[in-house]
């Protein structure tokens, strides 16, 4: 991936990160507050798909330092119960994703559209967490 200019790099490594995290968030509450080993084992999977093989040229292009928008929004840090936690991290997760499916086009068409399988896997879990 070193032929891809290191602002799409770091775009790529965002939304990895964004989209583990997004699902972290659900694997967990449908493993620890549902005991929904089903869901959450779905979610798990999904979870280790969300990978680039080029880790390190994503690692060296990172600079979370200087992101611009690094502050929380208001709208980021008031959450009124579990279900505004689930829709935001699915919300999260499928935007990601296509970032990431829309991104890898230039560098892998084979990994564009993994990260399309996922998106819309996302969308199938939607429905089960909602």
């Amino acid at each position: 991936m070193s032929e891809i200019p290191t602002a799409v790099l770091r775009t790529i490594d965002a939304n990895l990160n964004r989209l583990r995290e997004g699902l972290r968030v659900l694997e967990d509450i449908r493993r620890y507050g549902f005991d929904d080993a089903t869901t959450a084992g779905a979610i798990k999977a999904l979870r280790h798909q969300v990978r680039i093989d080029d880790y390190e040229s994503l690692l060296k292009a990172r600079d979370s330092e200087n992101d611009v928008l690094r502050p929380s929004t208001k709208s980021e840090q008031n959450r009124i119960d579990l279900s505004h936690i689930v829709i935001a991290n699915i919300k999260r997760a499928q935007e990601s994703a296509r970032v990431l499916e829309e991104l890898l086009k230039l560098h892998s068409k084979a990994q564009s559209e993994k990260f399309k399988q996922i998106r819309y896997s996302l969308y199938t879990i939607e429905k089960d967490l909602l």
